[in-house]
């Protein structure tokens, strides 16, 4: 019944009809398939970005699929995580086990029929057989073949197993996984990254085994069934499953299913050319996410350092991604990131959202919240915190930089004492008195470079002081600080009735 089951739902799948480009006629239908093993990570990012580019760029659908069978090394949390952090940064998909969809479930551990039916298929046409050897033996015969300095590889013994053998063996129970029986000779295909492959997977490894004995399937049989029920079309992955195609091809050949076209994408590596880590702390979505860093900086710093877009351009948008990516653009080198640039490519998407109206809305609000979380008695203006933005747009790599002490002036008043400021000059009172009337004087359309030229103007008539000295008295009284912005720059910021304030309080303190 589950066997009928399968094909009637693979039977309804719409017909896919491919275009010699690597496009299809139809529906185009790409998975994204990490294993929850783990929390999404950069390179994890790069190829649900390419996957999600390439179906949008052809009006398909994109699937999250969670490939989770292997079940002793799942980390609590991820695979919610892991649709989060696709939804956060800006490339959701059409199908998930959240959203759901027609070929669900997207979860491999609740699809365990469909693969114990395939099995079934591959044992009745000979395919696959079963295989008894214990754990112990397979030791054994990987040590000895590491004692005589070879490949560890299986040496396909219970492939030779009567069908007399293999029911008694069933009938005392026995243990047992499921291999695929490797044919020999290349498996060709051509890949629309690397061009044409051969690989004879059966010189170089042992029969792989597809179904676990705890009854789950390997890597290699789930993908390729569920594949195949899902109606993807095309399959972008990482480069490090090129060589395993072939053994997916075989699958494919002995189920007497057709293929998706396949197109392995190069590796994305650290910029001394080494590869990424899990152990990188900083290599997870998650954590640029809480680090105050914009998803769209992420995805051009990700698309910055590879291929597939037309040059190396700094500040793209995911729709200017969109309309420049093409899958013949990318090229067989790896592709090296530079984390170094994150915070340069965040600056100029941080200003980009300043610039938008609406986008800017959001940031005022999102910076409300976090000034009040921080600084909880002090209510903050909207109207100040978006005049802010503007000033600072351009400077700011993050919107928590705001939060940072070096302007904390911009939010509290800081505390002075008149002692030190006369520490610095006999002429304070002469200072801080030139400064309100200018500031009272100035209007509002003055710019930082008219003020700062005032400024020299009116304090360069001062006896005793240096202008030099003048500036660090000001900004002492404004900030607090002993370095920053320019005078011009903060008293701007504050507006001259904020500066006023505190230059007549640190007069009269």
């Amino acid at each position: 019944m589950r066997l009928f089951w399968l094909r009637a739902l693979r039977s309804a799948a719409p017909p896919r009809t491919r275009c010699c480009s690597g496009g299809t006629q139809g529906e185009v239908r790409l998975r994204f398939a990490p294993s929850p093993t783990g929390f999404l990570h950069l390179g994890g990012l790069r190829t649900a970005l390419y996957n999600y580019l390439f179906v949008k760029k052809h009006g398909g659908s994109f699937i999250l699929r969670l490939e989770d069978t292997d079940r002793s090394r799942l980390v609590p949390g991820a695979a919610d995580s892991i649709e989060d952090m696709l939804e956060w940064a800006g490339i959701p998909p059409d199908e998930s086990p959240r959203k759901g969809g027609l070929f669900g479930p997207y979860e491999q551990s609740k699809r365990l029929p469909f693969y114990q039916d395939a099995v079934q298929t591959l044992l009745e046409n000979g395919a696959a057989y079963h295989c008894f050897c214990t754990p112990q033996r397979l030791e054994l015969l990987k040590k000895e073949a590491l004692r005589n300095r070879e490949t560890p590889r299986y040496d396909n013994r219970c492939r030779h197993l009567t069908t007399k053998q293999i029911d008694e063996k069933l009938s005392k129970k026995l243990p047992y996984v499921v291999r695929l029986r490797l044919l020999e000779g290349p498996q060709s295909f051509k890949d629309l990254v690397f061009g044409w492959n051969h690989h004879n997977v059966a010189s170089v490894e042992g029969d792989p085994v597809i179904l676990k004995g705890d009854g789950f399937p390997t890597y290699h049989l789930a993908n390729v069934v569920d594949d195949h029920m899902m109606a993807v079309s095309h399959v972008l992955r990482g480069e490090e499953w090129l060589v395993s195609t072939a053994k997916h091809l075989l699958l494919y050949r002995a189920l007497n299913w057709q293929p998706p076209l396949y197109a392995h994408l190069p590796l994305l590596l650290n910029k001394d050319g080494s590869k990424l880590s899990k152990r990188q702390g900083d290599i997870f979505i998650q954590y640029f996410a809480n680090s105050g860093y914009l998803p769209e900086a992420l995805l051009d710093v990700i698309t910055h350092c590879g291929s597939g877009f037309l040059g190396h351009q700094m500040g793209r948008t995911l729709t200017e991604l969109l309309e420049q990516f093409d899958l013949e653009r990318i090229i067989s080198h790896s592709a090296l990131i530079d984390l170094d640039s994150l915070l340069d490519f965040n600056r100029i998407h941080l200003a980009r959202r300043i610039y938008g109206t609406e986008t800017r809305r959001e940031m005022v609000k999102q910076l409300q919240t976090l000034l009040q979380e921080k600084y909880k008695d002090v209510t903050f203006n909207q109207d100040y915190i978006e005049r802010i933005l503007m000033l600072r747009k351009g400077h700011l790599c993050k919107l928590t930089d705001l939060l940072s002490p070096d302007y904390s002036y911009l939010w509290i008043r800081p505390s002075v004492h008149r002692e030190e400021l006369h520490k610095l000059t006999s002429e304070v009172a002469e200072i801080g008195s030139l400064v309100v009337r200018l500031l009272q004087d100035s209007h509002n359309e003055i710019s930082a470079e008219m003020l700062n030229k005032e400024l020299r103007n009116h304090l360069q008539q001062l006896k005793d002081t240096k202008y030099s000295v003048s500036m660090k008295l000001l900004r002492k009284i404004i900030s607090g600080l002993e370095s920053g912005p320019s005078v011009a720059e903060m008293l701007l910021s504050l507006g001259p009735q904020e500066s006023i304030a505190r230059i007549q309080n640190a007069l009269s303190s």
